[in-house]
């Protein structure tokens, strides 16, 4: 049976299968909270009231929204640079690059963005947008021209596509893409004060565009319009290609670890709390007894009754401290993975040259982005017949070995305020890369004294 223009196709449903955890993921503790037992499974013969208590009070370690936002940063350490082009044309781009998507976000700040889209959930997409026609001033003839275009500020610009709006296409027989369909929201007005939203697909061919929206009797298209271009404008950007049109999350195998995170710190919890709250056990007395328990109170028991609290022995507790503290370990080692320094398919000329024979697959995701950046510049000079730059990320990041990209993960996330210089200390101590005698409170205390006073301004005036 033929699909709807806002039906998923079944490859799309199949990538939704990792995308629903990486969004749950992303969002924090409260998508994870919502997801309930797609996460968090329910116990045997646990009651209802049980589960919802631990639901509740299960709290979410960020260690994958932390290690894709370190991750994606590492291309922007510095900014991205345009080259390849004249001085003359570089001028001309300048202004576009520092309003990239006609709403004041720069071509960097919108590039990390996508980045960190890519990398959270293997796919997202640039689409190269042109204003319609109408908004440019027409010659006698009712002829709009390039130059009346440029001079009503007329350009092109870019729409940053979330993984979960692409909902299908089709290649045609060179794999290029034929046809795409995008989901979109739009908000109209609802009333004379409230709005809504309006679900619309946009339906992308070679040269034309439509734009269907929902309606009481399903989808019908509102607008629709042509290109010049013999290509759809739109450049799919991958954590890790699989195909064309299809990506996997790149940190996929991290997520699965902080979903067991996720389930081990729920049972940890609860075992903490019943091991905090002692059971009063009575021995030997009948079902008639009377008990106040108070600071004030005496208790009456029969002759050969025993009154006495059981308490955890706490094995349980320890043992399931050690097995988080192994999983936190593991999770840091795997999320260092995507920078550690991997040799691929070596060519003669490679042979000579180790840097480019070994590269991290953090580098390849990089270069693969900044190819992805130059294809959507190409359609945005194809549109007003200018000639494109070329886009250049900083690619210095790679790790010889696991050891080190875990202690520069650690070091990133320090840096970045998402942990202590205490826990920074600690866990580089347990790689071997600070000496054991160090203390870590003191350590962190000295290079907190060490940081200089801002300069005081009247004084320097003085």
């Amino acid at each position: 049976m033929p699909i709807a223009v806002h039906e998923c196709t079944d490859t799309v449903r199949d990538m939704q299968e990792d995308w629903c955890i990486t969004e749950d993921l992303m969002h924090g503790t409260r998508a994870m909270r919502k997801a309930g037992k797609r996460h968090l499974p329910r116990w045997p013969n646990e009651e209802d009231g049980a589960y919802e208590a631990r639901l509740k009070t299960a709290t979410l370690f960020p260690a994958y929204r932390r290690t894709v936002g370190v991750m994606a940063g590492k291309p922007f350490s510095k900014e991205l640079t345009l080259g390849d082009a004249p001085k003359s044309v570089l001028d001309q781009w300048k202004p576009w690059v520092d309003d990239i998507d006609r709403a004041g976000v720069s071509l960097n700040v919108f590039a990390a963005e996508t980045l960190t889209e890519a990398i959270a959930h293997g796919l997202a997409g640039i689409y190269v947008d042109v204003p319609r026609a109408a908004e440019v001033p027409k010659t006698a003839s009712g002829v709009t021209t390039l130059a009346a275009e440029r001079e009503a500020g007329i350009r092109p610009y870019f729409v940053r596509v979330k993984h979960d709006q692409i909902l299908g296409w089709r290649l045609d027989e060179q794999g290029r893409l034929a046809m795409l369909r995008l989901r979109e929201c739009a908000e109209v007005e609802d009333g004379d004060y409230g709005t809504k939203t309006a679900d619309r697909v946009r339906v992308l061919r070679p040269g034309s565009w439509e734009l269907h929206e929902k309606m009481e009797g399903g989808y019908q298209i509102v607008d629709q319009g042509k290109t010049n271009l013999t290509a759809i404008p739109f450049v799919p950007v991958y954590g890790q290609r699989v195909a064309t049109m299809i990506g996997r999350p790149p940190l996929l195998d991290l997520a699965h670890l902080c979903v067991k995170h996720w389930q081990s710190q729920s049972d940890q919890d609860t075992i903490l709390h019943v091991a905090r709250v002692p059971i009063l056990a009575m021995i030997g007395t009948d079902e008639n007894s009377q008990l106040t328990v108070g600071g004030s109170s005496a208790v009456k028991l029969p002759l050969g009754a025993d009154m006495k609290f059981v308490e955890h022995t706490g094995a349980a507790i320890e043992a399931g401290q050690v097995s988080l503290d192994r999983l936190e370990e593991q999770m840091t080692q795997t999320g260092a993975e995507l920078l550690v320094q991997k040799p691929g398919q070596r060519t003669a000329t490679e042979d000579a040259n180790d840097a480019e024979g070994n590269k991290c697959d953090l580098q390849r995701i990089t270069e693969s982005f900044e190819d992805a950046l130059d294809q959507a510049l190409v359609f945005a000079g194809q549109y007003v017949n200018v000639e494109p730059p070329r886009v250049t990320l900083f690619k210095d990041f790679g790790a010889a070995t696991l050891s080190d990209a875990s202690a520069q993960l650690i070091l990133s996330l320090q840096q970045a305020g998402l942990i202590t210089r205490k826990t920074a200390i600690r866990e580089q101590q347990r790689r071997g890369v600070l000496s054991a005698d160090i203390d870590p409170d003191v350590e962190a205390q000295e290079a907190a004294d060490e940081v200089p006073a801002p300069a005081d301004p009247l004084q320097e005036a003085a």
